[in-house]
């Protein structure tokens, strides 16, 4: 049973682009059945903000082992000192937000917010002093966004928020409660070093949140580091996706954009993922820099089992906790 002071608290400590806690009751109606039933490893390669980990941390005691990746090395090493230091971390932040907060001027505090855009791009500095930064900025950048440039700097302009909440000490405590108690494995490369962590006899269950592939050259981008995810990139995933199909013990779920929505003529996925179960949900999309052009569209839902087979579990659970 986790600690009460988990329930209800543990969610990303960061904003992420992409990040599904909106589309959480969509997904979960997804699941495979199996998971209610048995022990399993769960795997999420592209980890991102987390809000599917720790909905998975919460959701499923029966959780057997949990490893989680990705390819930034500064989110992933944020990781590890919130379930190793949240306490330095959260003094580190809470001074941070004292400085940020008692700046009056806009021109004050963008010269502040720049002053550790330029401290976070040194080398030198440990993972605990980076990460309070890396929060830092992701509070009071333009749209919580996080992006390098071609030398893997972090670049992102400031952003004009009156009161942003710079340390959230519950949310960071929470989230150290879980990743503690599941002992989950934090990685650093590339999607494909994942597949070392099967469990060989028992059940495994993959998530896969990738880069989401641009529905327009200028709609979005997909690269959160210096390295891009780009088409040949998706079609590994691909690739990747099928070899793991051929094993019983393992389901995977992922996401990405519905191009074909936009361009019916672009089935790129639909192409790639042929054969494989494809549902669309709805999301709301919150990155473009003109208001206008956000709100709802659709994203693909890929699964190598039937996704539809758990909806009616869920939405009878769902109505009893109503």
């Amino acid at each position: 049973m986790l600690h009460l002071n988990a329930i209800g608290k543990a969610k990303p400590f960061i904003k992420w682009v992409g990040g599904k806690s909106q589309l959480l009751q969509q997904l979960e109606k997804r699941l495979p059945p199996e998971l209610y039933e048995e022990e399993f490893t769960y795997i999420e390669p592209f980890v991102g903000g987390g809000a599917m980990l720790f909905f998975m941390l919460q959701k499923f005691p029966n959780l057997k082992r949990v490893v989680i990746n990705d390819i930034n090395r500064n989110l992933t090493d944020a990781y590890k000192v919130i379930k190793q230091a949240p306490e330095g971390l959260i003094y580190r932040l809470k001074h941070k937000e004292q400085q940020y907060l008692s700046i009056t001027t806009e021109e004050g505090r963008k010269d502040f917010y720049l002053d550790m855009r330029r401290r976070f791009n040194e080398d030198g500095l440990n993972k605990l002093d980076k990460t309070a930064l890396l929060i830092f900025l992701n509070r009071t950048c333009f749209n919580g966004l996080y992006r390098e440039n071609a030398s893997g700097s972090f670049n992102v302009p400031f952003g004009r928020y009156a009161n942003p909440t710079i340390c959230n000490e519950g949310v960071i405590n929470a989230d150290s409660e879980l990743l503690n108690r599941y002992d989950v494995q934090i990685l650093n490369g590339d999607f494909k070093g994942t597949v070392k962590y099967l469990d060989a006899s028992g059940l495994n269950f993959f998530y896969f949140d990738p880069p989401y592939r641009p529905l327009s050259k200028t709609s979005s981008f997909n690269s959160y580091v210096k390295e891009e995810f780009n088409d040949g990139s998706q079609r590994e995933l691909a690739v990747f996706c099928r070899m793991l199909s051929k094993k019983d013990n393992i389901k995977w779920m992922l996401s990405n954009s519905d191009c074909s929505a936009k361009n019916p003529s672009d089935t790129f996925f639909e192409d790639i993922y042929s054969g494989f179960d494809i549902q669309r949900v709805y999301a709301s999309r919150m990155i473009n820099a003109n208001a206008s052009k956000r709100g709802k569209l659709t994203e693909l839902l890929i699964c190598n089992y039937d996704s539809k087979a758990n909806e009616h579990i869920i939405e009878s659970q769902l109505k009893i906790a109503l």
